[in-house]
């Protein structure tokens, strides 16, 4: 896909999730036309603004090969916006991708696995991101012990990315796509 030249601006509804019936959290589905201009139908990090008020946030694939942001009270309330809104949000893709929050679970299995430690040291923010993601995508306790198991075998032996994860939901019937709207 070709990169961004400049900003992508579009108005979007902001909408509750329909679960957690109590989230303090709403969220926004971008127009295809805004999402196709993006450099990547998977997770990408942007700057932008809502209503005027500025934000970095990791974009969300949907699985329809459009992505969603999750809007936190505290950018809701800075963008004087509420639930049921249409809001102006202004994106551009980040210069250099951010470095993931690594799970304290990860964090630890790769300090006992030095060679895993020294592969993880090695590869793009992105990279680290898809690992991440892949791990916490399990539904059970006992599918994210395993996967971060695998992870570091597969990174001590110095495979550099996770296999086969679709980064754009698009291709699994994984959980990855905007939440459930509220009514």
């Amino acid at each position: 896909m070709a990169k961004v030249a400049g900003k992508i601006r579009f108005k979007a509804r902001l909408l509750r999730p329909a679960s957690p019936k109590a989230a303090a959290w709403t969220f926004l589905v971008l127009p295809d036309t805004a999402s196709a201009k993006l450099p990547t139908r998977s997770m990408t990090t942007v700057d932008g603004t809502l209503n005027g008020a500025p934000f970095q946030a990791t974009l969300e694939p949907d699985g329809h090969g459009s992505h969603w942001l999750k809007v936190d009270k505290a950018l809701r309330e800075a963008a004087e916006a509420v639930a049921g809104d249409m809001v102006a949000v202004e994106i551009a893709p980040v210069e250099v991708e951010p470095e993931p929050r690594v799970p304290a679970d990860l964090r630890t299995a790769l300090a006992a696995n030095p060679a895993a430690h020294a592969t993880w040291a090695d590869i793009t923010p992105v990279a680290r991101r898809d690992w991440i993601a892949w791990i916490v995508s399990g539904k059970k306790a006992e599918t994210r012990v395993k996967r971060i198991d695998t992870a570091c075998d597969k990174l001590a032996s110095g495979m550099r990315r996770a296999c086969c994860f679709d980064r754009s939901g698009m291709y699994s019937r994984g959980n990855m796509g905007a939440p459930e709207a509220a009514e």
